[in-house]
């Protein structure tokens, strides 16, 4: 049997199934990319704006160059811009910048998770549709010819295996990428507040 008769076996319900794949693979992919430990937190990005205010080279052009090269830099970016004000202040604006970051981290994410929920229970619904088509042949024709139950038995199997085939790598990336803008998140707030510690410490010396 190949694989399209497989597929073709399954009935109607392969499709949201098929897009659902798709879609997940597609998510994987970007976030794969996307959250790469170097494009989010650069090494060495406080101790390279340090050198900068230590050597008054800090310029505004600067500041918005760091904005743009990564997550990290635009929200270090936004305590540079509000350096003037009081830490409390200043703070702020960093959560402020760094809830924003956070959202972009997460896009598409939350998809993946519910890509992870949904496709099982269009395998169970296949699996329930398909028994009733069996059912129906029985209570019509009887069971004295089992070859006529074929079709809905098929269904019932083909869709429930379908859906496990794309939940389950769906549900480990999205725990796997959950985790992983976690711990993003952890090391830009360690970033963040050591680059306070300085600007204070410099301001109060």
């Amino acid at each position: 049997m190949t694989l399209f008769e497989i597929v073709k076996s399954g009935g109607w319900l392969m499709i949201p199934i098929i897009l659902s794949s798709i879609i997940a693979m597609a998510i994987i992919g970007e976030r794969l990319w996307a959250l790469q430990h170097k494009r989010i937190v650069p090494r060495n990005l406080v101790a390279q704006i340090w050198q900068w205010i230590k050597s008054n080279q800090l310029t505004q052009g600067q500041v918005e160059s760091l904005r743009k090269s990564s997550p990290l830099g635009r929200i270090l970016a936004a305590g540079l811009t509000n350096q003037s004000l009081q830490r409390e202040i200043m703070k702020e604006r960093i959560e402020e910048t760094g809830r924003q970051v956070v959202h972009e981290l997460e896009r598409y994410v939350n998809t993946l998770g519910t890509i992870s929920t949904i496709t099982p229970l269009l395998g169970l619904l296949g699996t329930v549709w398909g028994m009733i088509k069996a059912f129906n042949v029985i209570a019509s024709q009887g069971v004295g010819n089992p070859g006529v139950m074929a079709d809905g038995i098929a269904q019932a199997l083909i869709t429930t295996a379908a859906g496990l085939i794309v939940a389950i790598p769906s549900i480990i990336f999205y725990r796997y990428f959950r985790g992983k803008i976690e711990e993003l998140v952890v090391y830009m707030e360690q970033e963040a507040l050591k680059m306070v510690e300085l600007l204070h410490r410099r301001s109060s010396a």
